[in-house]
């Protein structure tokens, strides 16, 4: 009888569109709209000091085909040795095809399977779960898992409280088959009951757009579910392992809010520099922003192979999760 297959993360990539846009340019586009803002009150309430923004015609295939190539080079893979991917993205290039058929095409491959998963911020550590159960049911050895995302196409940017918060980029990870433990475990929630609270509540119905398709989000709400269902993620993943608090060398947690990131910190009595941050730099990226901070974090030399690395997501829906891994 064949062993039952690990899965463990072999590469990783990350890419961000040229454009950079910093709180000083937001102040300056925002006057221009009769709406007051500052570098002091954007860094104070989010730690966000710049993001990136695409420039028109780039979707987020061209930004996840970069962060692809990316990581397949530090896997030491071809696009060829892929037999599976899939695509976190609230942000689709076209209603369907998947964003994941798009780049499997920009790749140069076919015949796998390829899709799409859209748990909104959540989305990398939805898809990450699911490529590690299909490796471990043996559907899959070698799988590219992807989040990319163009949010600056669904901010209003007459509403300063949300307008400020997000980018756009793609961060992507190859997950391999292994005889040696990487991903130790997983955990995934969702709750509709909260939908509200942050969405873009529209859609297109006969050739128009139904709804309003610009992000809408109760900030205060978030903020108050978020902290409490990360901590819970992250007791449930590491009592699954077997591990405690004191075996996690990096916390990877969503880019959305340093607010939010240092508090799940704090209860999880992680020092602040084991804290990995990119929000400052990059904005909030939504399924982006996992991958993305992972692949940082690994280029400055922080994460090192064979320590213990916790990932977790919140996002719209409501949804939440987080991933345990040996690196």
């Amino acid at each position: 009888m064949t062993a039952v297959p690990y899965s463990r993360i072999t590469g990783t990539g990350g890419f961000l569109p040229s454009r950079r846009i910093t709180n000083d340019d937001f102040v300056h586009m925002l006057a221009a709209r009769g709406i007051e803002t500052s570098d002091a009150w954007i860094v104070e309430r989010t730690g966000i000091r710049a993001r990136h923004f695409a420039d028109d015609g780039v979707n987020s295939s061209d930004l996840a085909l970069e962060a692809s190539r990316r990581a397949l080079e530090a896997a030491g893979r071809s696009a060829a040795d892929v037999d599976l991917i899939i695509v976190a993205t609230s942000t689709p290039d076209m209603v369907f095809p998947s964003t994941a058929t798009i780049l499997q095409a920009k790749l140069g491959v076919h015949g796998c399977p390829a899709f799409d998963v859209q748990a909104v911020c959540s989305g990398f550590v939805y898809a990450l779960t699911v490529a590690d159960a299909m490796i471990r049911a043996g559907s899959a050895r070698c799988a590219l898992v992807v989040g990319a995302e163009v949010f600056s196409r669904l901010l209003d940017f007459n509403d300063r409280t949300t307008c400020v918060l997000f980018g756009d980029g793609a961060g992507a990870v190859v997950l391999e088959a292994s005889d040696v433990p990487g991903i130790l475990a997983t955990e995934l929630h969702a709750d509709g009951r909260h939908a509200g609270i942050l969405c873009v509540p529209g859609t297109v119905s006969g050739g128009q757009v139904s709804g309003l398709p610009l992000l809408r989000m109760d900030g205060q709400a978030v903020f108050k579910l978020a902290v409490g269902v990360l901590e819970n993620a992250a007791r449930a993943v590491l009592a699954k392992a077997g591990r405690s608090e004191a075996d996690i060398d990096w916390l990877i947690p969503h880019q959305a809010n340093i607010r939010i990131m240092n508090g799940t910190a704090r209860k999880l009595k992680l020092a602040p520099e084991r804290l990995v941050v990119t929000v400052d730099e990059h904005g909030n990226t939504s399924a982006a922003s996992v991958p993305l901070a992972l692949d940082a974090a690994v280029r400055s030399g922080r994460v090192q192979r064979g320590e213990t690395v916790l990932l977790e997501g919140v996002g719209g829906g409501f949804t939440w999760g987080a991933v345990l891994l040996d690196f």
